[in-house]
């Protein structure tokens, strides 16, 4: 095992190495996306364009959030509860949390080679749930799964649950059943520092746009590229790694994650603001309510406390010195029943 009863369950890729103390370095996971339907392909836009961003790590306030067809908020979920149901029950038979997690994605989930564990704003979350449901030094099995895979994985009982930077949408709440919000975020642009491109807007006409394949970028793309060729990829380190290469022009992807990669490569930068208000939550099987329920009292415990929060603490170590955000703080839980 690794480290204090945690199970690493590597699957496929190699682990990131970091470059002088700043995380894992963006070394291939994988090499070129290779599935039917991913490489260029074009669509011109006619969203409205919009102004360069300031800096590297800068989040700034986006566009609307989505409301599902019924004018419902895709991030409402079931009230907090303790109670111990059929899924919290299979957990403990167990003995251990099976998580899908990103091993890639700096300042929110990755292994470190150093400590050979998984480490992150998510990975403090993931800790914070399985000592809630196993008490203390849980046994975690991380099970490190692409953007794509993500849903499918759940939905196959492959894993407990999700915590890897998954943005709550009205689409896949049809699919999976989500936590109330731990963070948010936006699409954003990531280009190198001397990229004439200033957001999303007609500078990325006729240029090689990447993303992760599964995301809400490639939902957004698929709508309208501005003109952009969107490349996919397993996932946004890939993206990060093809943009060095010179392989393609831009990134969009999470503004939060964006940040985690201009600080794994200060030669790259945010521009433009972000496009969209995306709530992260923890995902799971859309049978597993009991889970789900207690998931949000272990949240409604993470949050509180305000600058005394676990959520803050884990702010404060994980993303303070690369987001510029005035007052930082997790959203404000929403409710359905």
């Amino acid at each position: 095992m690794l480290g204090a009863a945690v199970q690493a369950a590597l699957s496929g890729g190699t682990a990131a190495r970091p470059p002088a103390g700043s995380g894992p370095s963006a070394g291939p996971d994988g090499g070129p996306d290779s599935r039917p339907g991913s490489g260029p392909g074009s669509e011109p836009g006619s969203r409205p364009g919009s102004e360069p961003n300031t800096g590297p790590g800068t989040v700034r306030p986006a566009a609307g959030r989505e409301r599902c067809a019924d004018g419902s908020d895709p991030a409402a979920s079931l009230r907090p509860s303790g109670a111990a149901g059929p899924a919290v029950e299979r957990v403990r038979r167990a003995g251990r949390l099976v998580v899908g997690v990103d091993q890639n994605s700096y300042l929110w989930g990755y292994f470190d080679p150093f400590s050979r564990e998984f480490t992150g704003f998510d990975i403090e979350l993931v800790k914070a749930i399985a000592t809630d449901l196993l008490g203390p030094g849980p046994e975690i099995v991380y099970k490190t799964i692409p953007t794509d895979q993500r849903i499918p994985a759940l939905r196959r009982r492959e894993v407990d649950m999700v915590v890897r930077t998954m943005s709550i949408t009205c689409d896949r709440i049809r699919q999976v059943a989500f936590s109330t919000a731990y963070f948010e975020a936006g699409q954003q642009i990531l280009a190198p520092e001397n990229s004439r491109i200033t957001g999303f807007d007609a500078s990325l006409r006729g240029r090689r746009l990447c993303t992760a394949a599964g995301s809400t970028a490639q939902t957004l793309l698929e709508r309208d590229a501005r003109g952009a060729r969107p490349v996919y990829a397993d996932n946004q380190l890939d993206c990060l790694v093809r943009l060095q290469l010179g392989e393609v022009d831009a990134v969009m992807t999470d503004s939060a994650l964006a940040a985690g990669q201009a600080a794994q490569d200060p030669s790259v930068r945010l521009v433009g603001d972000p496009l969209t208000v995306e709530p992260y939550g923890v995902a799971m099987n859309l049978g597993d309510e009991d889970l789900v329920r207690r998931v949000n009292k272990v949240l409604e415990d993470y949050r509180r406390g305000g600058a005394d929060s676990a959520w803050t603490a884990a702010y404060e170590r994980w993303l303070a010195d690369r987001m510029e955000t005035a007052e930082p703080a997790p959203p404000a839980p929403v409710y359905r029943d």
